[in-house]
Order: C-alpha cells, then structure tokens, then sequence
C-alpha cells in the first residue's frame, strides 16, 4: 500500500502532465537481473562494469560492489549500527554517501572503500548523483541541492517544479544524458529533471514492473527506488528496496 502523500504525488503528476506537453514514458524490460532482498536500497551507480550499491536501515547499512549478471557482492563496507545510510553517487575515484538523519555524509575510495573523510549538512539525506562538474543532493523535499564536488559545500538549490508546481517527496536521483532522474518516495514514478532550472521534462511510469504481491515481502516501504545509468553501454537499470530483482529497461513514450 502506498503513503496517502505518495499516492496524491504520484495521481498529481499523472494528472497534470496528461493535460500538459510533458512526455509520458513507459517502459519494455530487456534484462532481469539478481538483486538481494535484504538489500533497503538508497543509492545506485554503475561504474567500470558493476553496480555500487548503497543501503539503509539501522544495522543494515552498507556500501556494496556488486556483480551485475549474477547479483553477487564482490565488496562490502559495513557501515556503524547507529547510522542509517542513504543514497550515494561516483565522483572521480570516490564514493560519495549521505546519512539519513546525522547530518553527515561520508567519502570513500572507490577501490578500497577506505574512509576518506566526512563532510556535513543541514537538514535530511536521501539522494545524490553527479555529472563530474556538480553533485546533486535531495532531502525530501521539493528542492535539489547543488554542491562543489571537491569540498561538498552547497553552492545553490533548484526547485523542481512541474506546470510551476512543486514536486516533492524527491528521492534517489541519477545523472541520464544530461537530465536528472529522480525516484518519487513511495511511488512507481520517476520524473525526468533539468538540472538548470528544475523543470520537468518528462514523467516514466513504472506501474507494473514489479506489482506488490510479486515483491516477496509485505514491508510498505519496499518501493521502487534505485536507478543506474552505464553511460558506456547506454542502458538503464532499476530496481527497489528488499526486491529481489533488477531491471534493465528501456523507455517507451506512451500515447496519450
């Protein structure tokens, strides 16, 4: 069962953009992958070849590196009992990651997973995602915040707006061909960012990729989130927190 906010979100997008220009997506799966169940997804990336994989919940907090074909952990940085990790994103030869409540995130070597350092911030945690040149961070909120990736400090915010709406309830985000992808907490909808001005260019509708019943467990949060872009090979994956399963999909717009 959805949230009462994530529901209204999701029928107010829906609503809106099928009376406005915005593309409508849907999607054909091309390949299925393993994906752990016990994995409560926040972040995911794809780099040289495997996912990394970023998790949450008390106690079962990680960043992993996965191997795609098979699901299979090939390294895993536990993190301490007491955080609750979120999303995280590739920049450079680090790993940025976000806490959900701590106000901290932390920065990895991406070979060793060794801590590098920590950096703060006001408020929330929930995605990150970066195009080499920024960082791109949610809190929940209808708001992105844009930071330095060097030093991780706030340089603006956008606010992602749909027919001058705001859209909120923003979760994991990936960079995608120069649009900023973002997972609708609670939702089976992803909305297709500008990261200039944050105006949606377009809504994917995930309805039906993979149904409640089929999700293996009756946990309300295991939702839809978690995108990854391979930017070498051009293909797109998703998957959810506790799903057992991850999608390579490609989009197709839908007719109105």
């Amino acid at each position: 069962m959805l949230k009462p906010l994530a529901t209204f979100a999701a029928t107010a997008v829906i609503a809106s953009t099928a009376q406005a220009a915005v593309p409508i997506y849907g999607f054909v799966v091309k390949n299925t992958y393993p994906h752990d169940p016990k994995a409560f997804t926040q972040g995911l990336s794809f780099r040289d070849g495997h996912l990394y994989e970023t998790t949450g919940r008390n106690g079962s907090s990680w960043l992993r590196r996965v191997e795609l074909a098979s699901g299979k952990v090939l390294q895993q940085m536990d993190l301490p009992a007491d955080v609750f990790g979120e999303g995280s994103t590739p920049v450079g030869n680090e790993i940025v990651a976000l806490t959900w409540t701590s106000q901290v995130g932390y920065v990895y070597d991406i070979k060793t997973f060794k801590l590098k350092r920590s950096f703060k911030y006001v408020g929330e945690g929930w995605g990150l995602a970066s195009d080499a040149k920024q960082v791109y961070m949610s809190d929940g909120s209808s708001f992105i915040r844009i930071l330095e990736p060097k030093t991780l400090k706030e340089v603006r915010r956008i606010q992602v707006t749909h027919q001058g709406k705001p859209i909120a309830q923003l979760n994991e985000l990936e960079m995608v061909n120069g649009e900023l992808f973002s997972n609708i907490w609670g939702t089976d909808l992803i909305v297709r960012i500008d990261p200039q001005d944050g105006s949606v260019k377009g809504v994917i509708n995930l309805e039906g990729l993979l149904p409640p019943a089929q999700r293996g467990t009756l946990d309300q949060d295991a939702v839809l989130n978690g995108i990854a872009w391979d930017s070498k090979g051009k293909r797109l994956f998703v998957t959810g927190k506790l799903w057992p399963k991850l999608y390579e999909i490609e989009l197709v717009p839908q007719k109105r």
